[in-house]
Parts: C-alpha cells; structure tokens; sequence
C-alpha cells in the first residue's frame, strides 16, 4: 500500500484545527496533530479521527518557542519523515484597546501568530525544497488582518504580517512547485466566539450567520490538494460575504 502523504496542522487540538485536521485525514493524509497545552482536546481528536478510519498522530511542541520547533521538525525530517502540506493555524488572542494594551498583551500575541509562521515554516520549507517536494502551505489569517478591528490591534497586526509574507515568500518558492496561501475566517462558531452577540452577526455578516469551522477546513482541504496546483499567493476570504 502506497504511504500516505503527512499534513503538519498547527493548533489542531480544537476548533478550526481540529475541523482540518479530520478534513485532511478524510482526504488520506496522515494528519499531525500539533498542540501545546490541551492534551485531552488533542487526544479526543486524535482518537475520532482513527475511531473513523483515518491517520494521525500527536505532535506536542510550542510554535511560539523557536529552538523547540526546530528540534522537533528537524528531527522527524532527518528520520526520514516527509511533509507535504502545512497548515499554520495556531494563533492567540489578547484583545484589548491599544491604549491598555500591555508589553506582554503585544509579545505573546507576536511570538504565536508571527514568530509560530516563521518558527514552523522554515524548516518545514527547507525540508520541502531539500527533497524536491512539490508542497503546499496554508496558513490561517482572519479578516482582522484584512480590514483591522478596534480592540484587536495587536492580533490584527500578526495576521496582516503573515498575509504579507504568504504572499511573499509565494513568489520565492513558485519555481519549486510549492504553493503558499492564506485562508481568511470572519466570523465562525469556535469557543473564542462564544461572546459574541448573534445580533451582531446577523447586521454585519451578510448571510446572517457565523460560519462552521468545517466550512474553513473545506477550503483548506482544497488548497492543500492537487487541484489546487495553479494557485498560489492568494487570501481567500470565508467570511459569509463581510465587505472588504
């Protein structure tokens, strides 16, 4: 039997990780489940997906630590051991107003969602490109990133910055084969949205509802897939129609 292919997925303990990492186990990769902290949550996914006939596994390091990450993917790549598809998903929120925002509020923000893309990235495209691996990388922004939100400075900031450097180092590495986009989630029902008002919703989003996080996992799904082999540097918006 031919061996899977391996997709790396940030943040997959729940959420919108979570909801990729079954969609890319449904398609036939073996799905590396990264997590942090919640080891229960990461483990209940892991055990749903092989319960349903799909590959995976744990993989426990802290994007946000960079000499961890590294030790961690440089590792299992000098083993012998091949990713095809990343998924940067892993992110933190410290909303606050600029004008309270503390030093830590802004660098724990940065170190996650910035530093977590180039911590990961880096070594998984330079085992990509050392092995002539025709990959894909996905990394999740938000509509943040794209419009900015009071409140959010700071996370707005981290997402536009991988935007830019999607779209960026998709032009070093187009020649390779290895394709780099991003997926921009508006509103969609995760325990991080758990306060907001569904009145809210219903006046901004114009379908009137928040998305699924299987509804992000689908269009990650396609970019990750062969299908999707012609496009690369772009932000896809999923965000129920949200004005630009």
């Amino acid at each position: 039997m031919d061996k899977k292919p391996v997709a790396l997925v940030t943040g997959g303990s729940r959420g919108i990780g979570a909801a990729i990492c079954w969609s890319l186990a449904k398609a036939g990769y073996h799905v590396w489940i990264n997590y942090v902290s919640n080891e229960q949550s990461a483990r209940s996914v892991e055990k749903e997906i092989i319960d349903a006939g799909g590959s995976c596994e744990l993989a426990r390091f802290d994007v946000a630590n960079r000499e961890e990450t590294r030790s961690y993917i440089t590792a299992r790549f000098d083993a012998g051991e091949v990713v095809t598809a990343l998924v940067n998903n892993a992110s933190i929120t410290r909303d606050n107003l600029f004008f309270f925002m503390t030093d830590e509020d802004w660098d724990s923000v940065m170190r996650t969602n910035l530093d977590g893309f180039y911590n990961v990235t880096s070594p998984t495209l330079n085992a990509m490109n050392r092995m002539k691996i025709k990959g894909r990388i996905v990394t999740i922004s938000s509509y943040s990133g794209v419009v900015g939100n009071r409140g959010q400075v700071n996370y707005a900031a981290s997402k536009a910055a991988v935007i830019a450097a999607s779209k960026s180092l998709a032009r070093e590495v187009a020649r390779a084969g290895i394709t780099v986009n991003v997926v921009a989630p508006g509103f969609v029902t995760t325990d991080m949205t758990n306060d907001v008002p569904a009145e809210l919703v219903r006046n901004l989003v114009p379908m009137r509802r928040m998305g699924t996080p299987e509804e992000i996992a689908n269009v990650v799904r396609f970019l990750c897939s062969d299908e999707s082999s012609y496009l690369t540097g772009q932000v896809i918006g999923v965000d129920g129609g949200l004005p630009s």
